[in-house]
């Protein structure tokens, strides 16, 4: 364990260092959740487009649930494991660049696993009506990426919640999917 820990920290050092000041605001702005809401204004309306007003209520009423459940358990995770932040590490303090730090836990990262989450539940719902849907998972992949960037996660906080996120998102579509052949949606 402790071999895998050194390794997640190396690489951590290595993708945090390749940021450089340019680049800070664009990744404090990519960081925050309000600034994507053209996006998931956007996976709406090609949701709404195909599904109908009644389906994309019952699509979004799923993800809150689904967001709050990842959400919160990420924070039982991060409360039970105390993994401290790399911008609170003493000893990456001279290795790493923090453009933003945190007092709060590292292991796992909640944008992660709740990017991932929605992501792939709405992946799973529109695919069969538009050809090039995976590109939905550059949000996970680029809004997670920040949080290494800004020197908040390490890649295995990040690695582990895209795979918490995918796997309830998975759980989720599974039972929208049975719902929705259930009561005809």
């Amino acid at each position: 364990m402790e071999e895998l820990i050194h390794l997640d920290k190396e690489l951590f050092v290595f993708l945090n260092n390749l940021g450089s000041k340019p680049f800070d605001a664009f990744w404090l702005i990519i960081t925050k959740q309000l600034h994507w809401t053209p996006f998931f204004i956007a996976v709406f309306y090609m949701l709404q487009r195909k599904l109908g007003w009644k389906n994309l209520g019952i699509i979004v009423l799923f993800i809150a649930v689904l967001i709050t459940f990842t959400d919160q358990t990420t924070n039982l995770f991060k409360n039970h494991f105390q993994r401290i932040r790399p911008c609170n590490d003493a000893t990456l303090a001279s290795l790493i660049r923090v453009v933003k730090d945190s007092d709060t836990f590292s292991f796992f990262s909640g944008h992660a696993s709740n990017s991932m989450a929605t992501t792939t539940f709405v992946f799973l719902i529109i695919r069969k009506y538009y050809k090039h849907t995976y590109l939905l998972f550059f949000f996970p992949l680029i809004f997670a990426y920040s949080r290494i960037y800004l020197g908040l996660h390490f890649p295995g906080d990040i690695l582990t919640g895209y795979l918490f996120g995918g796997t309830f998102g998975f759980g989720c579509y599974k039972i929208y999917n049975h719902f929705s052949k259930k009561y005809n949606w």
